[in-house]
């Protein structure tokens, strides 16, 4: 056999797939990636679910006509005609499906991908817990009927072994029992599970991290029995390339914090500049999940369920700083749309001084832009913004003051055991990421994606960002000089004080004088 030739290709050739979270970022970068790249593949079930008035067939036919599936559409019309949807959901008793539509996938499903989580990090624990530990095992208990499984991958996060120093590819003890969780969670009412959720949090900071470490052990206690694999990504962060350079659908995590920054509203955030910045870009973790899938269902499998950590920085280490600097200069030649103020905001590492400078810079502003919203009569917005951003902070900034140490020797071999052809089609070397070029193409991407400002209309965007520096430097000159006044009149009034006393202590003296004289 020609070892230039690809292997995952033929792999995925006449599969049939069922993916769960299929609409979410990942899910929909997964989708297009297979339909283009594997073409050769049967079908794909997805679960979907009805959504703000609209039918799984509409929402369907909405995903079809992002921008993410131009290439699809253009050249490999046909490949959509492949997916087929089921009205379901994690959260439902048998993932709401019919016993026939279950019976299908139990006979014709070679592959699964378990991406459906919820990613609300504030969110409560019974919340959480519905979508990434009951719905994880929901999912297990149909997968383990399918009758020619060939591999289940179970997408997780490097970050939910949160008191490992060092984070290996393996799988962990959870802090309890997820059995023991969910029967918990059944039984006892919304207040009681609040006021145990911090003891069974720790130390985890939010339920999102707590609860998928725990949907880790369930997927590990099904193997080998199940041909399971577990997939931990970093930060998932725009594509590089596929499906469209700078791809992504929303503000979650970084690229809400590069948004709030670049329109001016954000001014300050707690981060430790010199520790590194664990991101990974969407196509390459997906292309990584797609050659992990051929690699376990196509090899011996080992005695212990496989892991794979899906991060950068052990091939190219970036520290958050120059990160931030990087994004600076970059969102000054490609500025948003409508900037509030001119964008300089700045980290510190320091929780006192961010502090004071979020209530300067972030809440007053805010407080101020509504009241004058008031007396013209619109709608009042910015105290509502800082909230939204002050509670995605609040999440980040665990992450961001942190220094995390990943091991991915696994990925990097199974890069390195992969086919010329291969590498090509599904490219994972981090070495061939141009990180300026990379920012470029973030914030473009989330300014046309995310924020639908069109680049014609960067021109407009540059001349209101000239005005904002102006404005900005003569509030900085205003401010300064204002200190300075206040300063040389308090010192004048000090200096006349001065004299006064001077001259009072001195007629003192000759009345004193004048006295003793009498005296005498």
């Amino acid at each position: 056999m020609d070892g230039s030739k690809s292997k995952i290709q033929p792999f995925y050739k006449d599969k049939t797939i069922f993916i769960t979270g299929a609409t979410g970022f990942m899910g929909k970068v997964l989708l297009e990636k297979l339909l283009y790249s594997c073409s050769d593949l049967d079908k794909i079930y997805i679960l979907i679910r009805p959504k703000r008035g609209n039918s799984i067939d509409v929402r369907l036919d909405n995903i079809f006509k992002l921008p993410m599936f131009h290439r699809i559409r253009q050249e490999k019309s046909h490949m959509m005609k492949k997916i087929v949807p089921l009205n379901g959901d994690v959260t439902m008793r048998n993932l709401g499906l019919t016993d026939e539509q279950r019976q299908k996938l139990i006979n014709e499903v070679h592959i699964v991908f378990h991406f459906a989580a919820t990613l609300r990090m504030e969110a409560k624990l019974k919340d959480s817990a519905e979508l990434n530990l009951f719905g994880t095992r929901r999912v297990l208990d149909l997968v383990k009927e399918i009758k020619n499984l060939q591999v289940f991958v179970h997408l997780s996060t490097a970050f939910c072994h949160i008191d490992q120093e060092e984070l290996g590819e393996i799988t962990y003890d959870a802090p309890h029992d997820p059995d023991d969780v969910m029967r918990l969670l059944r039984w006892m009412d919304e207040s009681a599970i609040e006021l145990v959720t911090p003891k069974l949090l720790y130390p985890h900071p939010n339920t999102y991290t707590y609860t998928k470490r725990l949907a880790e052990t369930l997927v590990t206690r099904e193997y080998p029995k199940l041909p399971c694999v577990i997939a931990r990504p970093s930060i998932v962060t725009p594509a590089v390339n596929e499906p469209v350079p700078g791809w992504v659908d929303n503000l979650n995590g970084p690229t809400g914090i590069l948004v709030a920054a670049g329109k001016g509203v954000l001014r300050s955030m707690l981060c430790n500049t010199q520790y590194h910045a664990e991101l990974i870009p969407v196509d390459i973790a997906i292309n990584s999940i797609i050659a992990i899938s051929h690699k376990v269902a196509t090899e011996e499998k080992p005695k212990n369920i496989p892991v794979f950590n899906i991060t950068q920085s052990g091939v190219i280490p970036i520290t958050w700083g120059e990160i931030l600097k990087l994004g600076r200069s970059i969102i000054y030649q490609y500025p948003f749309e409508g900037q509030v103020w001119y964008p300089d905001g700045d980290a510190r590492n320091n929780k006192y001084i961010h502090g004071l400078m979020a209530f300067f810079f972030h809440i007053i502003p805010a407080y101020l832009i509504d009241f004058l919203m008031l007396i013209f009569r619109q709608k009042r917005f910015m105290v509502k913004i800082q909230k939204r951003i002050a509670d995605g902070l609040e999440v980040l900034q665990y992450f961001t003051m942190k220094n995390w140490i990943f091991y991915s020797k696994k990925l990097l071999m199974m890069r390195d055991e992969m086919s010329p052809e291969d590498q090509r089609l599904f490219p994972i070397s981090f070495k061939l990421l141009d990180l300026t070029e990379y920012m470029k193409v973030i914030i473009l991407g989330t300014r046309q994606y995310c924020m639908k400002e069109d680049l014609s209309t960067l021109p407009k965007a540059r001349r209101h960002q000239a005005i904002m520096y102006i404005i900005h430097n003569l509030t900085i000159f205003l401010f300064y000089f204002g200190i300075l006044y206040f300063i040389y009149k308090n010192f004048e009034m000090a200096r006349y004080g001065m004299d006064f006393a001077t001259q009072q202590i001195k007629s003192l003296s000759v009345v004193g004088s004048v006295v003793k004289n009498v005296e005498l």
